[in-house]
């Protein structure tokens, strides 16, 4: 079995959501998870490395990883507790972790498949996975080399309650400066940066990644891809909104998918792509991953004048 062209490192943890006052229900999830699954879906060659509980949320993570494609080599269960995110209100959001010395720490790039920085094109980071130590540093690490080996990064901070340190913004200078795609949504440089209005975020940001194509989300209003002195954008696909879980996830996990899958074809296309993925997803409750022939279906109808 070939090894993957795309490495997807960070966390996968289990969501648990507040229903009402007496009412849980639990979703396997994590930022990076949720990314390696879509481009898994899509059809590239896509493996997670991350490390998960041995039990039944573990259980559940590695069915759903084998069930989305992903190279199992790169996914460990270990006898630590598992890592959740206990979500107690939707609207507002409103969230907290339970991770203290959780499966997702135990991470050991030298478990990682021998050769595989060889073959990997794109390594791609995020999210919580750079946030908390041990693992933080770890990915640091393996992040600079993949950086010095030749290889693209991909990078998208995703922001969470805990970036709000401000030990954080090291790390975020860092993945900045590795990164060759950068996804942030405009809630993000918000929180990043709350002392900046967006334009000035977007600056700073840009000014840390002055090599990278940096992709800004905004939801229904669209996305634009900011190359150099260029930008190219992209309207929001109109769907029915089941909820907008993963969207931000899908967008990135298709636009590394789009790149490896089609290099020759133009930014506008890499960007409508990604947009018909979130669309997708958006259409769908949960953090749902595509395949190919769904997005290509959400492309084609709207370009016919069919809204989904």
């Amino acid at each position: 079995m070939n090894l993957p062209r795309l490495v997807i490192f960070g966390e996968a943890l289990t969501d648990f959501i507040r229903d009402d006052a007496n009412h849980w229900h639990s979703l396997a999830g994590g930022s990076c998870w949720n990314v390696a699954r879509v481009g898994a879906r899509l059809g590239v060659p896509t493996g997670f490395a991350g490390t998960v509980s041995r039990d039944v949320f573990g259980d559940e993570l590695m069915q759903q990883s084998a069930e989305a494609g992903l190279d199992m080599r790169f996914t460990r269960q270990v006898d630590r507790a598992p890592f959740l995110a206990m979500v107690v209100s939707k609207q507002p959001p409103q969230y907290f972790f339970i991770g203290e010395n959780s499966a997702d720490l135990a991470f050991d790039p030298a478990a990682l498949p021998a050769g595989w920085l060889d073959t990997v094109e794109i390594v791609h980071f995020g999210s919580l996975g750079v946030v908390r130590e041990p693992l933080a540093s770890r990915l640091i690490d393996v992040a600079k080399a993949a950086r010095a080996a030749g290889k693209r990064i991909s990078f998208d901070p995703n922001f969470r309650a805990p970036m709000a340190d401000p030990a954080y913004r090291d790390t975020l200078r860092t993945m900045a400066g590795l990164a060759d795609y950068l996804k942030v949504s405009d809630e993000d440089l918000t929180g990043l940066f709350p002392e900046l209005d967006e334009a000035a975020a977007l600056a700073q940001i840009r000014a840390w990644a002055p090599q990278a194509a940096v992709l800004v989300t905004r939801g229904a209003a669209g996305m634009e891809l900011l190359v150099g002195d260029q930008t190219v954008f992209q309207p929001g696909f109109e769907v029915t909104v089941a909820d907008t879980v993963g969207c931000g996830d899908s967008c990135v996990g298709s636009w590394m998918a789009s790149l490896l899958m089609r290099p020759d074809a133009p930014a506008a296309a890499h960007l409508r792509f990604a947009a018909a993925c979130a669309a997708v997803v958006a259409s769908r409750a949960g953090a749902y991953a595509p395949t190919v022939a769904e997005v290509n279906a959400m492309i084609d109808a709207h370009a016919a004048g069919q809204p989904r």
